[in-house]
């Protein structure tokens, strides 16, 4: 039962979080795009497979101890 949602379908995300990070970690991020931005953020942003993946990308932020600033489903899907 989705009550009308779509949670296990894939979707495009942007994950903003607070600090630095280079594209290094683009792999152990699921291949998201990295983005550095002037105000000290970085933004995550790619297709994610399902709610569960989203998850899983959300621990990985919380394991670095990166305050977690955005999480934005994108309109369009991949």
């Amino acid at each position: 039962m989705t009550n009308g949602r779509e949670p296990d379908r894939r979707a495009l995300y942007q994950i903003e979080v607070k600090g630095n990070l280079d594209q290094k970690w683009s792999d152990w991020f699921d291949g998201l795009t990295i983005t550095p931005q002037a105000n000290d953020a970085t933004t995550l942003t790619g297709p994610v497979a399902n709610q569960a993946a989203l998850h899983g990308l959300l621990a990985k932020v919380r394991d670095l101890g990166l305050p977690l600033l955005l999480v934005k489903r994108m309109e369009g899907k991949e």
